[in-house]
């Protein structure tokens, strides 16, 4: 596929136009116009977004970066790369940069927030440059509202939408080699477009409909699709459908394996599907015109059955494109490139296949973020020809306009985006305009958690479970709520609830005995922990609850066997380390005691009850004066630790130190004054003379 005429080949046939000729790259104007304009975008792009660079995490900003366990794993890139299902999605160059800014700036959102501000900025500058190249008079302009338009908000103030803006970047890049690919026929051109579109797909699989886009444009340079075409656009499909299969496939092992089951998207047949994608595209359509009342989760309209009045978008549409086909030599063409761009980028949202977004709603503005580029690069099209038409003394009120028109989208841009600046505003705001969004409720629920508000976060997780009862995680949330209220018996019902609609999950059983072992009922928790450890037979806390379980239940060889599985699953749990060094010292294993408490020390040096044991343990070898240094040790962490008060006060009398040991005692009494034995030991210590 060397360089070639493309013009002997394929004669182009796209019809005359009054737009600047299609070039290489930005206008020609002078670059400190061109610097001047860039510089405008910025600063507008900082307008929106400068309150919220500060703003807090988000929704499933835990679940990507702040819970995710392999921001911590140093084979966190090769994972993400070379082991498809190590987490939900397959986007390795998205998650490596998360794990790059984790290791970078860790809590502090304000890395995340300016890395997607900075990526949105560029990606108006790309917009712009592509429309230049497709001969866009006002390219500029498209870029611009891009950049402020309220429908991206959601897209740059989410930090766990990076892979929006991150994916956008190559996106542009592929469209624009191949342009110029189209334009040169050069083969350098062509594979760049292919390279910068497996870049994208690396980032997000919502990139697939690219081969399509390519298509779509080689229609509109020339009239038609010809053989050449179609070989040009297979490596695109096949990049397409691998990287989206692997997802796909990936993603559901991920989700099997450690997350809570999506209900099944309840839309119904084949017409109810297809008056929901009709109504999904005239949603989105008046979003992208009008963009008020913007929210994350949105009403979800009735469309099983389906009423006659929601085909009306379709029949709309089909006139619309029996009306560009016919000025399909004109300027339907230029339209039919634009609305096909939008269409085609929405086509895996418009709920012809279930997804798990749409047991909340069934349209979210994120997904706007590519789709809405072909509405603008008409807009800024129309306004071009326009232009051309209006006599020159209307230009001052064309521009007065067009200054309007961008500043009230930053406006509203300003405004939406403190619906981002916290989950306490983003939940709220959005409940004050859909009330049943049951997923809002769970959230608010969360944000009160935090705040330790425990009745309020009880209310809204009843809500949420009124309004969604088939759901087993807020089942489990309201189970480790009631936890948290110590009302055992309450979560007891919980998890049991949200075992009976998902019984594969780990964490639920491990939750349930916990709770039943509060409830006093040890047997039903032991089955429980036993259940949770045939899931994950590695869960640390299953293996060391079940050990103590058996403790109270007077089976210490059992207990051993357990908490040496806690240690083998993960060896730094402290707590096992240390309650095996008891058990090791009731059985005269002293050296594999004490180094078990060593290293319970070792991992929490502030634990004073490992350094009691250990304490303990060198008291028994006669190391008095070891002995006494960790009693000290526990008293100096935990000076009410009634145990290591008084092991220090009898050593210290073994070691001769009365008064020492005489205080001690003393001591023991302010915090117990009935302890006999302290009070007995204390007048026996004052009798005899010091040393």
């Amino acid at each position: 596929m060397g360089k070639r005429s493309r013009k002997k080949q394929r004669p182009e046939s796209v019809p005359a136009a009054r737009t600047r000729a299609a070039g290489t790259g930005f206008p020609a104007i002078p670059n400190g116009r061109i610097l001047l304009q860039s510089a405008v975008i910025a600063v507008a792009v900082l307008v929106i977004y400068w309150p919220i660079l500060h703003g807090g995490w988000l929704w499933d900003d835990d679940w990507y970066i702040t819970a995710n366990a392999l921001m911590n794993d140093p084979w966190r890139v090769w994972k993400a790369f070379f082991e498809p299902g190590s987490f939900v999605e397959y986007y390795p160059l998205q998650q490596t940069i998360q794990w790059a800014q984790w290791q970078l700036w860790g809590n502090d959102t304000f890395g995340y927030h300016v890395t997607n501000v900075l990526l949105h900025i560029a990606n108006a500058l790309l917009l712009w440059r592509l429309f230049s190249k497709l001969g866009i008079r006002f390219a500029w302009l498209g870029g611009l509202i891009f950049a402020v338009h309220p429908v991206v908000v959601e897209s740059v103030a989410w930090i766990s939408e990076l892979k929006n803006a991150l994916s956008l970047t190559p996106f542009l890049l592929a469209m624009a080699s191949f342009v110029d690919y189209q334009e040169r026929g050069e083969r350098r051109d062509y594979l760049l477009s292919l390279g910068f579109f497996l870049v994208a797909m690396l980032c997000k699989i919502s990139m697939a409909p690219f081969p399509a886009i390519i298509l779509l444009y080689s229609w509109y340079k020339r009239g038609r699709i010809g053989w050449c075409d179609a070989k040009e656009s297979a490596p695109f499909f096949l990049i397409s459908l691998a990287l989206g299969t692997l997802t796909i496939l990936a993603g559901n092992w991920y989700r099997h394996r450690y997350m809570f089951p999506v209900d099944a998207v309840q839309i119904g047949g084949i017409f109810s599907r297809l008056a929901l994608a009709g109504l999904a595209i005239s949603f989105w359509f008046s979003k992208c015109i009008l963009p008020v009342g913007l929210l994350l989760f949105y009403p979800r309209w009735t469309v099983n059955p389906p009423s006659p009045v929601q085909f009306l978008p379709w029949l709309v549409l089909a006139g619309i494109a029996v009306w560009l086909w016919r000025k399909r030599e004109g300027w339907g063409r230029h339209v039919a490139l634009g609305l096909g761009f939008f269409l085609i980028n929405l086509m895996p949202f418009m709920g012809f296949i279930p997804a798990s977004y749409m047991n909340f709603s069934w349209v979210m503005d994120h997904f706007l973020y590519i789709p809405i580029i072909g509405l603008i690069g008409l807009f800024a099209a129309a306004v071009g020809e326009v232009d051309l038409l209006l006599p020159a003394s209307f230009r001052p009120v064309g521009v007065s306009i067009m200054t309007a028109v961008v500043g009230l989208l930053i406006v509203g841009s300003r405004i939406h985006a403190d619906m981002f600046l916290n989950e306490e505003n983003l939940w709220s705001y959005t409940l004050r305009s859909n009330p049943d969004a049951w997923l809002a409720h769970n959230g608010l629920a969360g944000v009160f958690l935090q705040r330790n508000q425990v009745p309020e976060a009880i209310a809204e997780f009843e809500e949420s479970l009124r309004l969604h009862p088939t759901s087993a995680e807020i089942h489990y949330n309201l189970g480790t709520t009631f936890l948290q209220a110590e009302r055992p018996a309450d979560a007891v019902k919980q998890f049991r609830e949200s075992l009976a609609l998902y019984s594969d999950y780990a964490q639920v059983h491990y939750n349930l005995g916990v709770a039943l072992a509060r409830n006093h009922q040890l047997p039903e928790a032991m089955e429980a922990y036993r259940q949770a450890l045939k899931l994950n037979p590695g869960f640390a806390d299953a293996h060391y609850n079940l050990a103590n379980a058996f403790l109270q239940n007077n089976q210490p060889d059992e207990a051993i066997k357990e908490f040496e599985a806690t240690i083998q699953a993960d060896p730094n749990h402290a707590g096992a380390h240390n309650n095996l060094g008891g058990l090791y010292g009731q059985r005269g294993r002293v050296d594999e005691a004490v180094r078990q408490f060593q290293e319970a020390q070792r991992i929490n040096p502030r634990d004073a009850g490992a350094r009691n044991n250990l304490g303990s343990l060198y008291g028994q070898q006669g190391r008095v004066v070891e002995a006494i240094e960790q009693f000290q040790q526990a008293v100096t962490l935990d000076p009410n630790n009634l145990l290591a008060r008084s092991n220090l006060a009898y050593a210290l009398s073994q070691a001769g130190r009365v008064i020492e040991a005489a205080e001690q005692y003393e001591a023991v009494l302010k915090l117990n004054p009935a302890d006999g034995n302290a009070r007995a030991q204390l007048a026996r210590l004052r009798s005899q003379p010091a040393k």
